[in-house]
């Protein structure tokens, strides 16, 4: 069983940055992918990012791309989520997951973490 466990978030103000981390156990597939999402207030859950535990290969929306950067640790277990130049509507809980191969389902999931973008 996948354990996921956020830390990281926390109010900050527009234009600034937050890393978001997600400390992972129980992770025995070599074809693991894990994954950001953020369910802002009010809307749908919103896939933000994706990174192979194998190989590093990083998939992003294209609505996402240029502002974040996911990446992963693989002595410490932790898959990153680099924040820059926030905007208030970044403010969501922001989740990490997981899945065992590309093609699979996301079925680890994390408690969440806040991230406000206020002034």
């Amino acid at each position: 069983q996948v354990q996921l466990v956020e830390s990281g978030g926390g109010l900050e103000q527009p234009g600034g940055s937050l890393r978001l981390s997600c400390a992972a156990s129980g992770l025995t597939f070599s074809t693991y992918y894990m994954g950001w999402f953020r369910r802002a207030p009010g809307k749908e859950r919103e896939f933000v990012a994706a990174i192979s535990w194998s190989d590093g290969a990083t998939y992003y929306p294209d609505s996402m791309k240029g502002r974040l950067t996911i990446f992963r640790d693989i002595p410490k277990n932790t898959v990153y989520l680099q924040l820059n130049s926030l905007k208030p509507e970044d403010t969501a809980v922001y989740y990490c997951a997981g899945k065992r191969d590309i093609q699979a389902n996301f079925d680890s999931w994390g408690q969440g973490t806040q991230v406000t973008v206020s002034s």
